[in-house]
């Protein structure tokens, strides 16, 4: 029974009982005018038979006379009787002084009225339909000497009006089962991508994100789903990428140290060896450990970034930090002998994280020191109205245009730079923490004349 829950068959329900419903209301309001067009027009016809009859008729004393021509050949009444209408006049006695019609023998009892004209509508026993009848009493002198009475089977408008439900339920139901069959195509057809997006979501692993959906932008909504879908498949596919590099490139650093970390064991452990060797031996692992405890340290800082932003925010002076950061990096830079200026207007506040900051400025300033050999190192701030804006120029070798795009990656070290110390995860970080306070990084380089890491933050 589970195909009674999909979605195009609820919109087939949903449409065959739409239709039915509005099929029964408007069905029903034809009905209703109908039959009151119907009975309506005979009460017309009944009146104007009955007044003009009892119009036609001649009063003397108290007696109506009814002229011989008319009540051996009942021309007086025939103009009336057309059409299944019965026409019959009444004396005071109830005898019928003249009748045509169908209906002539049965003349409807004068108890039903006084002396006022009335409708009545009588369920006869031997007829096959209701009589409907209109009683005019015929005055003299304000003495009711007689009575007209205009009569007429209703068995043609109860004809008709079966013939019309018949028709309202024989089309109602078969429309309604057609909007259904409609409505279930209609939605197999637009629920077609639907079935795409599921069977695609189906194949796809963690081992293989390429599947990508192949509908027709319509504008609709299930295309625009199906943009999202793969915008989304886009996003975990670069995603797991680039987790599956950092797994890789975390496993061949750590497992550097930890090789040369085993190697001086295994030669330490061959045999006796002069009591300086086994120094040096000790030196070299305190040397690896050193590394490795940084290394993981780093990655630490990079696991906590990406699963966990500070909620710590606080107003700070970014003229300050700038200041205070370079001081304590100025030493560095002037055992290679390179100049170490900040020039940052004062009031360059921001609501921030100060720990983050600080350690973004001091890895992009170390960064800077380690790879540039003579000249200088300037630390320039901006200040505008919305953004604050820090440029970190070097005098370095410079970037390579190819390898430009790549410096932020976690890891990633360009050739000529692998002999530096380092991981390759301090611009990473730096990324991270901008991105932390929704700002942006960028890198200018040209091969020979220097780099400038350019950093925006919002205020």
């Amino acid at each position: 029974m589970k195909w009674i829950k999909t979605i195009r068959v609820r919109l087939a329900l949903w449409s065959t009982i739409l239709m039915l419903g509005m099929l029964a209301a408007f069905g029903g309001f034809v009905y209703a005018d109908l039959s009151h067009n119907l009975r309506t027009s005979i009460d017309n016809t009944l009146s104007l038979s009955a007044g003009q009859t009892a119009a036609g008729l001649n009063i003397d004393n108290g007696q109506i006379i009814i002229a011989e021509a008319t009540a051996g050949d009942e021309t007086g009444t025939e103009a009336f009787t057309t059409g299944g209408l019965t026409v019959i006049v009444l004396s005071k006695d109830n005898a019928i002084l003249q009748a045509t019609g169908p209906l002539r023998v049965q003349p409807v009892s004068t108890q039903l009225t006084d002396t006022q004209s009335v409708f009545v509508t009588l369920n006869e026993v031997g007829q096959s339909a209701p009589i409907r009848a209109y009683i005019v009493p015929i005055m003299d002198n304000s003495q009711v000497v007689g009575w007209v009475q205009a009569m007429q089977s209703l068995a043609a408008v109860d004809d008709s009006l079966q013939r019309l439900l018949t028709a309202l339920l024989l089309g109602g139901g078969t429309f309604s089962l057609l909007a259904g069959f409609i409505g279930y195509f209609l939605a197999t057809r637009a629920l077609a991508p639907i079935e795409d997006i599921t069977n695609a979501a189906r194949r796809i692993s963690t081992e293989d994100l390429s599947a990508r959906l192949n509908i027709l932008d319509t504008g609709d909504e299930v295309s625009r789903l199906a943009g999202t879908f793969n915008q989304m498949l886009d996003r975990l596919d670069t995603g797991f990428k680039r987790e599956r590099q950092f797994t890789s490139d975390a496993s061949h650093e750590l497992r550097t140290p930890l090789a040369a970390m085993q190697a001086i064991l295994s030669v330490v452990r061959e045999g006796d060896r002069p009591v300086l060797e086994y120094r040096q031996a000790l030196d070299d692992l305190a040397g690896e450990t050193d590394r490795l405890r940084g290394l993981v340290e780093e990655l630490l800082k990079l696991a906590r970034g990406d699963r966990q932003r500070s909620n710590v925010r606080e107003r700070v002076d970014l003229s300050t930090l700038l200041s205070d950061v370079t001081d304590s990096l100025r030493p560095l830079a002037e055992v290679k002998g390179l100049s170490l200026t900040c020039d940052a207007p004062p009031n360059m506040t921001l609501m921030g994280d100060s720990d983050g900051l600080i350690r973004l400025f001091i890895n992009l300033l170390d960064n800077a020191i380690k790879f540039t050999e003579h000249g200088e190192v300037k630390v320039t701030g901006r200040n505008e109205p919305n953004s604050l804006y820090v440029a970190i120029t070097d005098t370095g070798a410079g970037i390579p245009p190819e390898h430009l795009e790549h410096i932020f990656d976690r890891f990633y070290r360009i050739e000529s730079a692998r002999s530096t110390s380092g991981f390759g995860l301090g611009l990473a970080i730096a990324s991270q923490i901008v991105q932390a306070h929704s700002g942006d990084i960028t890198a200018m380089s040209r091969v020979g004349e220097g780099t400038t890491i350019t950093v925006h933050l919002p205020k």
